[in-house]
């Protein structure tokens, strides 16, 4: 189960558990980290991934904006003018 390099994942460990049905492939969790950040008011039409296009000049890192909220569904984490907590690096 391969990550790209710059997944939030790639440096976890993948370990074996065996279920009722088999032995399954799996991520060890990770710990969230807790990065020095500035808060940030969601515009129209503002996504996570723009968000972190315009932060980090890379969309695929909209992760790191998502580790940084509790949100889990990110469309409820861009809902204008909702204020949210972008990392000052990634």
């Amino acid at each position: 189960m391969p990550f790209l390099p710059s997944s939030r994942y790639a440096r976890n460990e993948i370990v074996q558990v065996e279920t009722e049905t088999g032995t399954v492939s799996v991520v060890k969790l990770r710990k969230l980290p807790e990065p020095q950040a500035v808060p940030y008011t969601v515009d129209d039409n503002d996504r996570v991934d723009l968000v972190a296009q315009r932060r980090y000049g890379e969309a695929t890192r909209y992760w790191h904006v998502a580790d940084a909220n509790t949100e889990l569904d990110a469309r409820e984490l861009c809902e204008p003018g909702r204020v949210i907590t972008v990392p000052e690096h990634s």
